[in-house]
C-alpha cells in the first residue's frame, strides 16, 4: 500500500520513467505536507530531467507531516523524504530515547525555522507572554508543537496553561477567523492565506511571533533518508542529493514557472499561491547574510542548533552533528 493511500493525505504521481531499469535505481520520495509551493522542487528536479541526469527513476508521494514521514522511512516504505528537521532532532534527542533516530539530513531546504505563532490583532495578544492560557491551534503532531516547550521557556511564557487544538492545515485560518481558538502555529510562509481567511471574516491583520526570534540557529525543511542508506549506497544518496539540490535552485530562481508546474502535476494546488509561498521561502533558503550555500548543511550550524535545543531543554546532551547528518553526502566530501 502507498504511503497515499496508507494515510489519506491526498494522492500520489508517479514520476515519469528517467532511464530504463539497467542503468537505473529506483526509489521513492514524500513531500513534506501535500503538494505546497515549499515541495515545488521535487516537481521540478522532475521536469528538468535532474533525476534522469542522476541516474534516479524517482517516485514522489505526497507527505502527511514530520512525524508520519519519519514512520515511512523508518517502515521502508519510502527511501528519502522533506520534513522539519528540527522536529526530527527533537523526536531523536528527546529524553528516555524513544524516538526515530535511524535517519540522516543530506540537504537543508530552509536554513532558518519558519515555524511561528500568528493572532489576529486586537485579541489582547500583543507579545508572546499573552498567549499563556489560551488556545493554539496546530495540525497534530507537529513540529509547531515539538518546539513550543523550548520556545516558551526561552520567551517568557507559561507554557502549561495553554492548550493545544489540533487542525488540518487547510482549515487554520477559518478557525483562528471564527474565533475557536485565539491563535495558531504553523509556517511563517502560510502567513497571507492566514491573513486572507482573517481579513474576509474579521477585517483583521495578524500578529505574528516568529520562533526564530528566540531559537535562530534552527532549520526547517530538510531532505532526509534512513541511515542505513547511506552505508549501503552512499552514491546513490549523494546523486539524489545533488538532483534536488539542482532542483531547489532553479525553484528559487524561477518561482512561477515551478509553480505553474506543480499546479500542472497538482491540480488543486493554486499556481499563484505556490509562487507567492516560494517566493516568501526564498530568503530561508538562499540564506541571505549567512554565506551559507543553498542546501548545505555545516558542521557549525548544526553544532549551534543542537546548542539550541540543548538550551531549551529539548534535546539531551550527547547528540552531536554526526548523529543528525550525512556529512559525506555533502559538496566537496
Amino acid at each position: 500500500m502507498t504511503l497515499a493511500a496508507a494515510t489519506g493525505c491526498g494522492g500520489e504521481t508517479q514520476g515519469k520513467p528517467t532511464e530504463s531499469a539497467e542503468s537505473a535505481d529506483s526509489v521513492t520520495y514524500i513531500t513534506a505536507f501535500g503538494a505546497a509551493g515549499r515541495d515545488a522542487f521535487a516537481w521540478i528536479a522532475e521536469e528538468k530531467g535532474y533525476f534522469r541526469e542522476a541516474r534516479l527513476n524517482v517516485r514522489i508521494e505526497l507527505g502527511k507531516a514530520a512525524g508520519e514521514n519519519l514512520k515511512a522511512m523508518a517502515s521502508g516504505q519510502v527511501q528519502f523524504a522533506s520534513l522539519d528537521l528540527t522536529g526530527a532532532m527533537i523526536s531523536a534527542g528527546a529524553a528516555g530515547g524513544k524516538g526515530y533516530k535511524d535517519f540522516r539530513a543530506i540537504l537543508a531546504i530552509h536554513q532558518q525555522t519558519l515555524v511561528s505563532i500568528m493572532s489576529m490583532e486586537g485579541t489582547g495578544i500583543t507579545t508572546p507572554k499573552d498567549l499563556a492560557g489560551k488556545k493554539i491551534a496546530a495540525a497534530a503532531n507537529s513540529v509547531n508543537q515539538l518546539l513550543f516547550p523550548g520556545y516558551a521557556r526561552l520567551a517568557g511564557i507559561e507554557a502549561a496553561g495553554v492548550s493545544w487544538v489540533a487542525v488540518q492545515p487547510v482549515q487554520l485560518g477559518s478557525t483562528l477567523a471564527s474565533g475557536k481558538v485565539d491563535a495558531l502555529s504553523t509556517f511563517l510562509i502560510g502567513r497571507p492565506t492566514i491573513e486572507k481567511a482573517t481579513m474576509q471574516a474579521k477585517q483583521k491583520k495578524l500578529v505574528v511571533f516568529p520562533y526564530s526570534e528566540y531559537l535562530p540557529d534552527l532549520f526547517g525543511n530538510a531532505v532526509l533518508t534512513t541511515t542505513e542508506l547511506t552505508k549501503k549506497d552512499p552514491d546513490l544518496v549523494k546523486r539524489f542529493r545533488e538532483a534536488m539540490r539542482k532542483a531547489l535552485v532553479y525553484t528559487v530562481e524561477h518561482p512561477d514557472e515551478a509553480a505553474a508546474l506543480l499546479h500542472q502535476k497538482q491540480p488543486e494546488t493554486a499556481a499563484d499561491a505556490a509562487s507567492q509561498e516560494i517566493k516568501l521561502m526564498t530568503p530561508s533558503v538562499t540564506a541571505e547574510g549567512t554565506g551559507a550555500s543553498i542546501g548545505l548543511i555545516s558542521k557549525t550550524r548544526m553544532l549551534g542548533a543542537i546548542e539550541s535545543l540543548r538550551s531549551a531543554g529539548l534535546v539531551e546532551s550527547a547528540m552531536t552533528p554526526e548523529d543528525v547528518v550525512d556529512f559525506a553526502a555533502m559538496p566537496g566530501s
